[in-house]
């Protein structure tokens, strides 16, 4: 029998995915605990269909981020900091006041782990800093740190 998996089975396979099932185990696993159903004409339809939709959405979603990640890079955060000796930084700047410095002077509503920062900035200029917004969209965004 063959079955379209609604969820991911172990060692079966993925959700969406079409597989050739024993009778037994689709009528005794399988289909009571809806995690998959026939593969019939009008599953298979409405699979294709969903894969449709699910593509779109996925589409749609890289397209705002990209445009998103082109509003990111025009902006440069600034964060203010006391010195310490040296003329250097007193503590350091982390990815959450980058991420609250920028909700609060553009509106960008940034998730502090998406910003990747290898280590904090601990010194005073200007330092680009990478977002990940989705998989495939990259944006760098500028963090300029002066002496308060």
């Amino acid at each position: 029998m063959e079955v379209i998996l609604l969820e991911d089975v172990k060692s079966l396979g993925k959700k969406g995915d079409i597989v050739k099932v024993s009778d037994g185990y689709a009528a005794n696993f399988i289909l009571p605990k809806k995690l998959g159903v026939e593969a019939n004409k009008a599953n298979l339809n409405a699979l294709k269909n969903q894969k449709k939709r699910d593509e779109k959405e996925a589409q749609e979603l890289l397209e705002s981020m990209q445009a998103y990640a082109k509003e990111i890079e025009k902006a440069t955060v600034r964060v203010t900091m006391k010195s310490g000796e040296g003329g250097r930084v007193f503590g350091s700047v982390s990815s959450k006041e980058i991420a609250t410095e920028a909700k609060k002077q553009f509106g960008l509503d940034i998730d502090k782990k998406k910003i990747q920062l290898p280590e904090p900035i601990r010194n005073f200029g200007t330092t680009e800093v990478q977002v990940k917004l989705h998989p495939q969209v990259t944006a760098t965004l500028r963090v300029s740190v002066t002496e308060a």
